[in-house]
């Protein structure tokens, strides 16, 4: 016997899931708080004046942007804004000027996501674009550091632990920063890099609520020890070991909180793979060999171009499929 019941088809996708784009972006944003936290220790005031204004930059400049393209209002607060507000305040030196970190937010969201058609379209990490921005214009505000509160020395001779390997050869001279200390963040570095084990805290929370893909950080921090461990076995006197660089500059939070972003990171198995290797490839030879301290934001920045192409080579074959003769 039929039921008099209507069944309604719609059109694809044919899943229904519990996640959502501001439950994910919220999930994030909590998993910063044990970094954020620890700026605040290491930085103070510093650490509030950053966070405010960039925040405030991104979210204002989203909130433009919309009006502009009558859009709905609705997408400000669904948290990708304050992400990266927050991630470019992290990645920032806490000595910066106010005006320099509101410009960088205006240009990360401005450039790095609205004027590719808003969230889920841009290819570039919104934050990392601004971040770049803000390294070619101004680049003595972007290189002049300040230690944390808890560390005594000269300001005026202060440099981070990468600064002082590629330009004062800190290994010949001894004055490498202790693995302890670099672990800890009681060192000198950008705004929310600086503590290892906050940030690891935070990746762990990330991981357990399968926010992000293993694979990706695991490639990047795989590639780079297995790279920099060869040059420290052939001449330890010259290259600095694996363990300095992995806590050293902005890798851990580059590894797990931006190049495992969701929209302009590879999304088929191997072309995840192929994405970290090369950011962790890029990454090992700019420390070694090239002119620049640090290389994790040029990196993840050059191997998001590449992702359209690694999703093409790398899609799996349809059930089904023959290959063209």
């Amino acid at each position: 016997m039929m039921s008099d019941q209507k069944i309604i088809l719609q059109s694809s996708p044919h899943f229904n899931h519990k996640d959502s784009v501001p439950k994910i972006m919220y999930t994030v944003i909590l998993s910063l708080m044990p970094a954020v936290a620890a700026s605040f220790y290491f930085f103070r005031f510093r650490a509030l004046l950053l966070y405010s204004l960039s925040i405030a930059a991104c979210l204002l400049t989203e909130a433009v942007f919309l009006k502009l393209r009558k859009k709905p209002m609705s997408s400000v607060w669904d948290g990708s804004a304050v992400i990266t507000g927050l991630l470019l305040a992290m990645t920032l030196p806490p000595s910066l000027a106010p005006e320099m970190v509101v410009i960088g937010g205006v240009v990360a969201i401005a450039l790095g996501k609205q004027v590719f058609g808003g969230l889920g379209d841009n290819i570039f990490n919104p934050a990392l674009v601004g971040r770049a921005f803000l390294q070619v214009a101004f680049p003595i505000g972007m290189t002049t550091w300040i230690p944390p509160v808890t560390l005594q020395v000269n300001t005026a001779t202060f440099a981070t632990p990468l600064g002082n390997l590629k330009f004062h050869n800190a290994l010949a001279e001894g004055i490498m920063s202790p693995l302890r200390d670099m672990f800890w963040g009681n060192t000198g570095g950008c705004l929310g890099e600086t503590s290892t084990i906050a940030l690891l805290l935070g990746a762990a929370f990330l991981l357990y609520k399968k926010a992000i893909d293993w694979r990706i950080p695991a490639g990047i921090l795989g590639t780079l020890t297995v790279f920099t461990g060869i040059f420290w076995a052939i001449n330890p006197e010259r290259y600095a070991s694996p363990s300095f660089h992995l806590l050293a500059g902005g890798l851990m939070i580059g590894a797990f909180f931006m190049a495992t972003d969701l929209v302009s990171s590879p999304i088929t198995g191997l072309g995840t793979w192929i994405y970290a290797v090369g950011i962790g490839l890029m990454i090992a030879l700019i420390r070694l060999f090239g002119g620049y301290p640090e290389g994790v934001m040029f990196s993840i920045l050059f191997m998001n171009t590449f992702v359209p192409l690694i999703n093409r080579s790398t899609r799996p074959r349809i059930f089904g499929e023959r290959r063209a003769s």
